[in-house]
């Protein structure tokens, strides 16, 4: 699936309110060769296509927004999902050809927004978005929100609680989550998961971890554990991320880590002493 760039490029031209004349001039590329690309009649190599989409970028039009934008306008029954790839989907959506010790182990993941799925895929050169349309019906869903539940089922999936696997606590999540088709949960990025590997190495308590967690909230995932719920996905389009936006999404990323972590310190300052640590909560339960 090619991107669709003769089509961004015109978009764009249009918002901006410029001639080809003035594009080709501004972007370094010669006016027949922009002209060729925007009316399809060829596709542009690797490099045209970063010098186009971070010109674009650059002259604050974020082209990814508004075509998301528009798709979850046009679409009547379905949800608008964002999945941010490494490098391209190749084939048919599969839930198995995911990393085995992410979240809820190997499984297709979606955000809900662009900038969330490009949040993570940023630092891959090859990477780009893919914006769906998934329709629910007939699936089986688990929901979970921020709280001790999720927190043990991300560390067991993760790899990070092999010792209490046959523990009745996580044996109910393993249900929960194996009798699913889907589940919606709060994203957790490395920074997040740093913060519960500390309550499951018993350096901090659930209240710790739970509030830290909600005060570096970065939204929804969902995240399709069978073949019947990717079935349920439709690709509309592949999106390109620029190494512009990359460059610029990277140092924000930065910033809001830096941020994340004081108001994570303040958390924990907060509820010292507060809550239960891991072995209290799996010896009671047991």
């Amino acid at each position: 699936m090619d991107y669709r760039v003769g089509s961004d490029l015109s978009l764009a031209r249009f918002l901006l309110g410029i001639s080809l004349e003035e594009a080709a001039r501004e972007i370094g590329i010669e006016r027949i060769t922009l002209f060729r690309i925007e009316s399809k009649e060829t596709y542009p190599n690797q490099k045209t296509i970063d010098l186009i989409y971070s010109y674009i970028y650059k002259k604050g039009i974020n082209i990814n927004e508004i075509k998301a934008a528009f798709y979850d306008d046009e679409i009547i029954s379905g949800k608008l999902l964002i999945h941010g790839s490494k490098s391209f989907i190749d084939g048919d959506i599969s839930p198995f050809k995911g990393r085995k010790y992410s979240d809820f182990g190997q499984a297709f993941y979606c955000a809900e927004s662009v900038e969330q799925s490009t949040s993570f895929v940023t630092k891959f050169e090859d990477s780009c978005l893919y914006i769906l349309d998934f329709d629910e019906k007939g699936l089986k869903r688990y929901n979970f929100e921020v709280n001790q539940e999720w927190m043990l089922a991300v560390a067991y999936f993760r790899g990070t609680l092999e010792k209490y696997k046959n523990h009745p606590k996580i044996l109910e999540i393993i249900k929960h989550v194996k009798n699913a088709d889907y589940v919606i949960a709060p994203i957790a990025d490395n920074r997040m998961f740093s913060i519960i590997d500390q309550f499951i190495g018993g350096l901090i308590t659930d209240e710790q971890c739970q509030h830290s967690l909600a005060a570096t909230n970065l939204g929804k995932q969902y995240v399709f554990l069978t073949s019947k719920a990717t079935s349920q996905l439709k690709i509309l389009e592949k999106c390109y991320i620029s190494s512009e936006e990359r460059k610029h999404l990277n140092k924000a990323k930065e910033k809001n880590n830096e941020l994340s972590e004081n108001k994570s310190k303040e958390v924990m300052r907060t509820y010292r002493n507060q809550g239960k640590y891991i072995e209290e909560i799996l010896n009671e339960a047991n």
